[in-house]
């Protein structure tokens, strides 16, 4: 079954299988250097193919800063790293006008970029920017364009945005707004890797010889999967199962007890968007058509996760983020 946007002639299967192939291609190549975090990969790719930012979150060592690097380098986008510390300025990310005098005396600004005017920008430990930092960075995740001056100036596309944070360290550091946490596609959980992962990552990171990575897309191309991404069809069962889902975690009279009882705010509409979105990319890396509703369910705790927050009433009783977006992904 169709809807809106879900014409099955509206992308080729020539297309889509073009498109899959390369992704694959470039997964494998990411995985070269990031070992035993497959899941992580996958998400970080369906989040830069549905045009969007993500938030890579573990404790130090657990290749977030490779894998942001290694992408950069198989996607083939130009790409900037940005060490967050509270002393961090907006005119040190987004750049600065300098006073100049030419040859006849006549004074003007100029505008020197700053390391935002990239398309793939890593911002290692957001959280430790000031809250005035991460407003500076607001506006180009979101706008996709910086103001300095008064004058507007666009960033180069694609723009993406992967930022990093430390879940331990919580000392010195400026917790994200809701509203900077929901630009951002996913929130993307990376864990330890498995013992096999782990040796062979010792027995290949400890030698002298190491398997350079392919550029296997450039930016163009990227574009190119981004409108496609947004043109597959999907059916009318996955998009009435993407807004149930995100309805059902909002408090409420209709809403269940779970939910009333312990969610403090929850999903807004741009977790439904982002759900569509990722569902389409999951399908694509998977060299299928079309979404399913189990891709929903995959999907649903790194898109709902960063966007609600449990109230005291939870954390006494031991109910997390995940027990409740299970709750509402068995509901399904």
């Amino acid at each position: 079954m169709t809807g809106p946007n879900s014409s099955p002639s509206s992308v080729s299967d020539q297309s889509l299988e073009s498109a899959s192939s390369a992704l694959i291609k470039a997964r494998k190549e990411i995985a070269k250097t990031v070992f035993g975090q497959d899941t992580v990969i996958e998400y970080t790719l369906a989040t830069l193919i549905s045009g969007g930012h993500a938030l890579l979150i573990g404790v130090p060592g657990l290749a977030k800063t490779l894998l942001v690097e290694t992408a950069a380098t198989v996607l083939g986008l130009s790409s900037n790293r940005i060490q967050c510390t509270p002393d961090l300025m907006p005119a040190d990310v987004l750049g600065t006008e300098v006073l100049e005098e030419d040859h006849n005396g006549k004074r003007h600004f100029r505008f020197i970029p700053g390391p935002v005017f990239t398309q793939f920008l890593m911002a290692d430990e957001i959280n430790r920017a000031s809250p005035r930092t991460q407003s500076a960075l607001l506006q180009a995740m979101q706008e996709r364009e910086v103001s300095i001056g008064g004058h507007r100036h666009a960033l180069p596309a694609p723009f993406h945005v992967l930022a990093t944070q430390n879940p331990i360290e919580q000392e010195g550091t400026y917790p994200l707004p809701e509203a900077q946490l929901d630009r951002f596609l996913m929130q993307i959980d990376v864990d330890y890797p498995d013992a096999d992962a782990e040796r062979h990552m010792m027995l290949v990171t400890t030698t002298s010889r190491e398997e350079p990575v392919a550029t296997v897309l450039d930016a163009q191309r990227l574009l190119e999967i981004q409108s496609l991404v947004r043109d597959m069809p999907i059916g009318e069962s996955v998009v009435d199962s993407i807004l149930a889902l995100v309805r059902a975690g909002r408090p409420g009279t209709d809403a269940p007890d779970l939910i009333n009882d312990y969610v403090l705010w929850a999903p807004g509409p741009r977790a439904s968007q982002a759900l569509m979105l990722a569902t389409r990319a999951k399908a694509l890396l998977e060299g299928r058509e079309t979404p399913s509703i189990d891709d929903v369910a995959a999907l649903a705790e790194p898109v709902l996760k960063h966007r609600m927050e449990l109230n005291y009433k939870a954390q006494a009783a031991g109910v997390t983020k995940a027990k409740i977006i299970q709750a509402l992904v068995d509901a399904l």
